[in-house]
């Protein structure tokens, strides 16, 4: 926890988009992220030929074309919905008479970790409190994050207390929250409506050398099923977002659940993916346009006829007012002591 008398620093920490849908930035973007031996843990120098000859000329194209198609007049809808939350986040703690300052940074992407570290020391915070945003902590995501903060603190040359928030997978706030937005997309209780809560998949080597992912995700989905007052068979989890197909990977598969749940004849699909904090690409591309088409396809394969009430898919928190306050209210426990200004 911050001691009494010291300007804080808040930084809020997510993995990044382009700065622009081409194949130029886009590449850019990967190269950064798949360098990351969080990962991608493999030898180092083979991995950077195979990367740069083989993966990053065709996948910066091809996902070029579908950062183009969720891209909008503002720029990328993950980096507006960031800069929203930030100056929402500021005015709340300023409203409160918080001496606070909150930044965004990115993993991978902009503002990297260490400029809106060194925008924090420059501005003369005294403490600093890092909020990865992923509700469930992983190695290669949380991991990741509190790598990046130790070295960009150590190239700003900067010695400052800092705490590093794991989760805030349980937080009654989140839970609400995330309850609450299904309800809003129209969940009804008391009808056939399912819930399917897809997580980020993540490799099994992780969770056999003591990833609490899995467990986390489970108690998120839980918590949120009784928030929704719905017995067990009314909801289950997939994993999405296989990053390639040579390891491992947790499971299910939300594609396979999908075609399950299409073979069985269940009522609306409600698609709701508590991990991740703020629409992006696997969301807004992904399940828009592959795993929506994937799982009416299923259903034409079974004799049924999809209409749009037959999936519905419930946004990410976002830039909502809601968020803001499930990420005050994480952050409050580690700004007791920080003096108002």
């Amino acid at each position: 926890m911050v001691p009494e008398g010291n300007r804080c620093g808040v930084l809020l920490v997510n993995t990044g988009t382009p700065t622009e849908p081409t194949p130029r930035a886009v590449r850019k973007y990967l190269a950064r992220f798949l360098s990351d031996p969080r990962i991608a843990p493999m030898n180092r120098l083979g991995w950077w030929f195979v990367l740069h000859l083989f993966i990053l000329p065709k996948r910066a194209r091809a996902s070029a074309e579908k950062y183009r198609a969720i891209w909008t007049a503002e720029g990328s809808p993950f980096d507006v919905a960031h800069r929203k939350l930030e100056s929402g986040l500021q005015r709340t703690f300023d409203d409160e008479g918080l001496d606070v300052m909150v930044r965004c940074a990115m993993s991978y992407g902009e503002p990297t970790i260490l400029d809106s570290v060194r925008v924090l020391k420059d501005a003369g915070c005294e403490r600093l409190v890092v909020l990865p945003l992923y509700p469930q902590s992983a190695y290669s995501t949380t991991g990741a994050v509190s790598d990046g903060v130790k070295r960009a603190l150590r190239k700003a040359r900067w010695d400052v207390p800092c705490d590093i928030i794991d989760n805030y997978h349980d937080d009654p706030t989140y839970i609400r929250a995330i309850a609450a937005s299904i309800e809003h997309a129209g969940f009804q209780p008391d009808a056939d409506d399912k819930v399917l809560f897809s997580f980020h998949s993540i490799p099994l080597a992780d969770i056999e050398t003591g990833d609490t992912y899995e467990l986390q995700t489970g108690a998120s989905s839980l918590a949120v099923a009784g928030e929704l007052g719905i017995d067990r068979n009314r909801w289950t989890i997939g994993y999405q977002c296989r990053f390639d197909k040579g390891r491992e990977w947790l499971s299910p598969f939300t594609r396979d659940v999908l075609a399950r749940w299409a073979e069985a004849g269940v009522g609306r699909v409600f698609f709701v993916c508590p991990n991740f904090a703020v629409d992006c690409l696997e969301t807004l591309y992904d399940i828009e346009y592959e795993l929506k088409p994937h799982y009416f396809d299923c259903l034409r394969k079974a004799g049924q006829t999809p209409d749009a009430r037959s999936f519905l898919y419930v946004p990410c928190l976002d830039r909502s007012r809601a968020h803001l306050k499930v990420l005050a209210d994480v952050l409050h426990p580690y700004l007791k002591e920080v003096r108002h200004g």
